[in-house]
């Protein structure tokens, strides 16, 4: 019986595995939610072994609709001008190269920070509780003992999430009970509409999938779907400010006192 080929060569798995990580923190979208175990096992060392043609290609049919909802600023493209004669040598920063390495990491830290969950950190962490700067160090020295980064990629994490700890909770999540007790004046029976529920759900849903969010993202889908211009169509002004302030309220907690 002919066997196809192993597809297991670094020229064929980063690229797969620094989509598979750029989308994974996109998870909020239904769309991308709904592949979301296979851009989990596909960052994983033991989907690679024996990887097939065929199964390569399926992979690339369900992932290449949702690329376009990367966030552009990890689809830059890097470029280079080469002169057809040596000279003196001048050094380019190439802000790109590395991205596999840094995906890498972050799935390690993923695997290895939710298996440790019951850390009391974590918890107050996963709780939306505020963060001490001893903390963060806990947090940090738990990765660098246990080998999943270096001192390197616990820089880079800091700098691209603004601060360690939101970095850390946009790999484990809230807890959703936490996040659902934080919105509970939104979701008052008897009082919200279907269409103010559902808006709100899908904030719960994001916090407790990304740990942090942005607040901009109520004025793009999919809560467009729902508010096609935003919170405004669905609460009062005074409930709009309320809304943004317990967003940023619990995206602040992860950021420690004094960091």
């Amino acid at each position: 019986m002919h066997r196809f080929p192993q597809v297991g060569s670094p020229l064929h798995v980063e690229p797969e595995i620094e989509i598979a990580s750029a989308l994974e923190d996109q998870t909020g979208i239904p769309a991308i939610a709904h592949q979301a175990v296979l851009i989990e096992e596909i960052q994983t060392d033991q989907w690679w072994e024996g990887v097939t043609v065929p199964l390569l290609e399926l992979v690339r049919l369900r992932l290449r609709d949702l690329i376009q909802h990367i966030e552009k600023s990890r689809k830059a493209m890097v470029y280079s001008n080469f002169a057809d004669e040596i000279g003196d040598g001048v050094e380019h920063l190439l802000p790109q190269v590395g991205e596999a390495d840094f995906a890498r990491f972050k799935q390690k830290a993923r695997h290895f920070l939710k298996a440790h969950e019951d850390h009391i950190v974590l918890h107050k962490l996963r709780q939306g509780r505020p963060l001490t700067l001893t903390d963060l160090s806990e947090l940090e020295k738990m990765l660098l003992d246990a080998g999943v980064g270096e001192a390197g990629d616990i820089e880079r994490a800091r700098k691209t999430s603004q601060g360690f700890g939101r970095f850390v909770r946009s790999l484990v999540g809230l807890d959703r009970t936490a996040v659902s007790e934080a919105f509970s004046e939104f979701l008052a029976a008897g009082v919200a509409s279907a269409a103010q529920i559902e808006f709100i759900n899908m904030v719960i849903e994001h916090l407790t999938d990304q740990g942090v969010m942005e607040p901009g993202l109520l004025y793009e889908a999919p809560f467009t779907d729902v508010a096609p211009t935003g919170p405004e169509k669905l609460f009062d002004e005074d409930k709009v400010a309320r809304l943004f302030k317990r967003i940023e309220a619990i995206n602040d907690s992860a950021v420690a006192f004094g960091a």
